[in-house]
């Protein structure tokens, strides 16, 4: 290769790795560096390290860096000898079972390739990095308490993430963490883990095979709150998981795939989202589902509550509700992921429900620029629906993003607050609330209402929120809905507004409103799942007529 195609190579992974290395990480990796032969650590110093991933030495072959990115580059025209390789292997720890060495107090790792003899003909020297707020995204669902899965491709930062988890949850959160570390790829090499795991306690694994041992193990010995796992890929360490999960010990673990779809589809892994099974239906239950006789169930209840794909390096889609989402896949009907785009230093950039399953669009988040994108529109909405609940709710340990979104979704007149005075309703979660915290034991003694959640998902606040509906309302909910469709009709075919969503009614109400918007000469429509099933009113198009309910839909 020549000198100038060397220099192209080079400078292709600037533009995509700008930033700037800390202190601290530039001086970990130039431990990896030195051990590296100096014709091929100097080209890399000279280039810039920010946005290295790995260093590849192959016996015969010019030694290459990977960056972020997909940017690769040619470190050195002469090919790599033997005394290279050797030359590294003298320098780092021994290598295991699984071909895996390291170095002391670092999280760099370095992978053998052996020959059918069993010598080493090549290296992947891969830096490791701990990186802090890379698990901002996902904190809120697993500082609640529930088991979270993080599913992706290799490379994309799976474990940095699980390892600021590991670190947050030992220290900010104070739980008895203790991580099972197969080749020491979480907490580094050496017997002292590395600092990026913060108060986490390390249980290392001696061999791949046994991890799932080990993981039992933890359980019984140690008295852990929280179990971090990396790469659970075998029937061995799925059991394990579940059986862990089952004595109550959160799980925060990750496992190779790209989707939700991919793991469904993984006979070994299924289990840890319930499994998958064929299951033969009645005539009538067949009938009823307008399904086929012979159909795909979910076996049993997830092992983990929650699954976040890790699509890159700053955008993640999270399944919060991991069980209702396999459900609607299995079942034909459409389900939702939160696409959350993240900034520098982990700042959450905004937050987008994307369509899932098939005949999805591929979403355009809000949050994309006008060079990536345009927003997706959204109907225009009426204010809160009558009756309230006009409250002040505040949240006990469950996501505030996740209450605003419900809020809007119900169309409910209340608001978010901070402190227990100024609330007049909490949303917690079962764990909180049977612990009695300190702001419930308060809000007990004032007499303020408590709702409690399964889970901390939208649709659990929904129905939380129209319970409230029930209570404060003290208007006939018939009434009011006819009150709110009568309106809509109005901003519809006098207002200009494009289209008007009512809050999720009963079967009856939305015929009703129906009924209602036909007589005015405006369209409606049913959308949703029950019960937050709705009507929406839009304009007649032109060269139609008026429109009459047929059922729960509408005809023309």
């Amino acid at each position: 290769m020549a000198s100038g195609d060397v220099a192209d190579r080079r400078a292709r992974p600037n533009a995509t790795t700008p930033e700037v290395l800390g202190e601290e990480e530039r001086a970990e990796l130039e431990l990896m560096l030195a051990r590296l032969p100096e014709r091929v650590a100097t080209p890399i110093r000279a280039q810039g390290a920010a946005g290295l991933l790995e260093v590849v030495l192959d016996l015969g072959r010019p030694p290459t860096a990977r960056y972020r990115g997909g940017g690769e580059i040619t470190l050195s025209e002469g090919d790599v000898s033997e005394q290279d390789i050797d030359h590294v292997v003298a320098q780092i720890s021994e290598f295991g079972e699984d071909n895996r060495a390291g170095i002391p107090r670092t999280l760099h790792r370095i992978s053998a390739i052996r020959n059918r003899r069993g010598r080493i003909v090549g290296l992947t020297c891969r830096v490791g990095r701990s990186v802090g707020g890379a698990a901002v995204a996902i904190r809120d669902l697993f500082e609640t308490g529930g088991s979270v899965l993080l599913l992706g491709p290799p490379g994309v930062g799976k474990t940095t993430m699980l390892r600021e988890a590991a670190r947050v949850l030992a220290g900010e959160l104070q739980r008895r963490v203790v991580i099972v570390d197969t080749s020491n790829e979480i907490g580094g090499d050496g017997d002292v883990p590395h600092h990026g795991v913060g108060r986490a306690r390390r249980m290392q694994v001696p061999r791949p095979e046994l991890q799932h041992q080990v993981m039992i193990e933890a359980v019984e010995n140690h008295m852990p709150e929280v179990i971090v796992i990396d790469e659970i890929g075998t029937a061995l360490e799925a059991l394990a998981a579940r059986t862990i999960a089952e004595r109550g010990v959160q799980l925060i673990g990750t496992a190779h795939g790209n989707t939700l779809e991919n793991l469904m589809q993984n006979p070994t892994l299924s289990d840890l989202i319930g499994g998958i099974e064929s299951v033969t239906l009645s005539d009538e239950e067949a009938r009823r589902r307008g399904t086929q006789k012979t159909v795909l169930e979910r076996r049993t209840r997830p092992t983990f509550e929650s699954l976040v794909e890790i699509q890159a390096f700053d955008r993640v889609a999270v399944h919060a509700d991991i069980a209702s989402t396999v459900d609607a896949l299995l079942r034909g009907y459409s389900a939702e992921a939160e696409l959350r785009a993240i900034g520098e230093g982990g700042l959450l950039l905004g937050v987008e429900r994307v369509p899932l399953g098939i005949g999805a669009e591929e979403p355009v988040p809000a949050w994309r620029g006008p060079e990536r994108g345009e927003a997706r529109p959204r109907p225009r909405r009426l204010e809160p629906a009558p009756g309230g609940p006009e409250r002040r709710i505040m949240p006990f340990g469950v996501s505030r993003g996740r209450l605003a979104e419900a809020i809007a979704a119900t169309r409910s007149g209340a608001s978010i607050v901070d402190a227990i005075q100024d609330a007049e309703a909490v949303m917690t979660l079962r764990p909180h609330y049977r612990r009695r915290a300190g702001p419930l034991r308060e809000a007990e003694l004032r007499g303020i209402p408590i709702y409690v959640l399964r889970a901390n998902t939208v649709s659990q606040m929904e129905q939380s929120l129209l319970t409230m509906r029930g209570v404060a309302g003290e208007q006939d909910p018939t009434t009011a809905a006819l009150r709110e469709a009568e309106e809509a009709v109005v901003a519809v075919a006098f207002s200009g507004a494009g289209e008007v969503e009512l809050s999720p009614q009963s079967g009856y109400i939305r015929r009703l409103q129906h009924e209602l918007a036909s007589r005015h000469g405006v369209e409606s429509s049913s959308r949703g799942r029950e019960p937050f099933r709705r009507v929406t009113v839009s304009p007649a198009h032109a060269g139609h007529g008026r429109l009459e309910p047929w059922g729960d839909d509408v005809r023309t």
